[in-house]
């Protein structure tokens, strides 16, 4: 029996939740401590759970919960700001079909699912920094308390603050070129698109919708903007404003973005800033602790991945320490089966929201190359590395979960 009984995960967003299911799965009583003095209700957009996601999830036997809130979109298809069809992407045959689901139901599920299983998420308790002694790690909060575990994980986002425990030298969040917007509508008027996203790269901008069969729609957006600008910083900016410059912005582009922009009230609109990159860190872990998710390796949201690797981190924290002797061993080898993959989704984000803003020239160039290449690359078997991962988790034990 291994000497790890209990952990502290720090972060109660997506990673947090299923990190200490998956590890509960494997006899660890974990709790989940949570900056924020309340449970995330009404908070951000949407996301994509793509079918590796999904996967993954559905080894905790919680893949079901989100098919009943989510909104099955197995396609997307990419168009120009002239309305000219670029590419089409379809889910791999035999996989989870990949579903968009408000952030908000997703957090709601997971606190559900983890205090249905007698996991306990505290909130209020922001991370400040840890210890370790020889009986296990001791984290302090901002309050004042602390709490002591045999391990501790930091499932805290991209502004980690365990990152910042973890290696005081390593590099914080960076800005990016692009300002994203979102919301949904409850039924935009528009004809349902079967599943499909509708992606299209603008004179001057990039847009998406997708319109379920009941006519909820969701719709975001990015445009190219100047100054950095976090997300507290974005908001202070008057949303009308922000529509306004939106509406301006997709004018000229032949597709529905007007029609839907027209229908955002102020209040509805969201933003998520200048979009977040981070350079992947040198250091995932010290000691006892360790980083996963946005806090290790923050994904473009263009990916479509961010979930989704959060997701597959969390079961692969359980299954390293499960097939290991020791914390080292087990931090060790989840870092090494998670690399390699992480950094090539990063890759592939960043070409993908290159594409987005590039310029007059280069958006001709992209228009012009952009079908003959995704002959190429919009084959299923091209993207199999991408959404078809499978976890091997076949000696999970039995009976376990409650």
């Amino acid at each position: 029996m291994r000497d790890e009984r209990t952990a502290i995960v720090i972060g109660g967003g997506i990673a947090g939740p299923v990190t200490a299911m998956a590890l509960q799965r494997i006899g660890i009583e974990a709790t989940v401590y949570e900056g924020y003095g309340k449970a995330a209700d009404g908070v951000g957009a949407a996301l994509m759970v793509a079918p590796n996601g999904l996967a993954a999830l559905g080894l905790l036997g919680i893949d079901e919960r989100l098919r009943g809130i989510g909104i099955p979109s197995p396609r997307m298809v990419v168009r120009s700001g002239t309305g000219k069809q670029l590419a089409e992407f379809r889910d791999l045959p035999n996989l989870p079909t990949a579903q968009t689901v408000s952030r908000a139901d997703l957090h709601r599920v997971l606190e559900q699912e983890a205090a249905q299983r007698g996991i306990e998420i505290e909130y209020g308790r922001r991370f400040v920094t840890a210890e370790e002694t020889d009986g296990g790690i001791v984290a302090t909060f901002s309050d004042g308390t602390r709490a002591t575990a045999d391990l501790l994980i930091g499932a805290d986002g991209i502004d980690s603050t365990v990152r910042g425990y973890i290696d005081p030298e390593a590099k914080g969040s960076e800005f990016g070129d692009l300002c994203g917007f979102g919301s949904w509508l409850e039924n935009s008027g528009l004809e349902p698109t079967g599943g499909a996203y509708q992606m299209i790269f603008g004179k001057r901008g990039f847009f998406a919708y997708l319109v379920a069969e009941s006519g909820r729609t969701l719709w975001f957006a990015s445009i190219a903007h100047d100054a950095d600008l976090t997300i507290a910083e974005a908001e202070a900016i008057p949303a009308q404003r922000w529509l306004d410059e939106l509406r301006d912005t997709f004018a000229e582009d032949r597709c529905p973005a007007p029609e839907i922009l027209a229908q955002v009230r102020p209040e509805d609109l969201m933003t998520t800033g200048t979009q977040l990159r981070l350079p992947t860190p040198a250091r995932w872990r010290r000691g006892r602790a360790l980083i996963i998710g946005d806090a290790a390796h923050a994904a473009s949201s263009s990916s479509g991945q961010g979930a989704s690797m959060a997701i597959e981190d969390a079961i692969e924290i359980a299954i390293s320490l499960q097939r290991t002797e020791t914390t080292e061993a087990a931090f060790d080898r989840f870092e090494r089966t998670r690399r390699p993959r992480v950094e090539k989704v990063i890759a592939y984000g960043k070409r993908t929201e290159s594409r987005k803003a590039p310029g007059p020239v280069g958006r001709v160039l992209r228009d012009l190359l952009m079908p003959p290449a995704m002959k190429v690359f919009a084959k299923p078997e091209k993207m199999q590395w991408l959404t078809a991962h499978q976890i091997d988790w076949e000696d999970v034990p039995q009976g376990v979960m409650s």
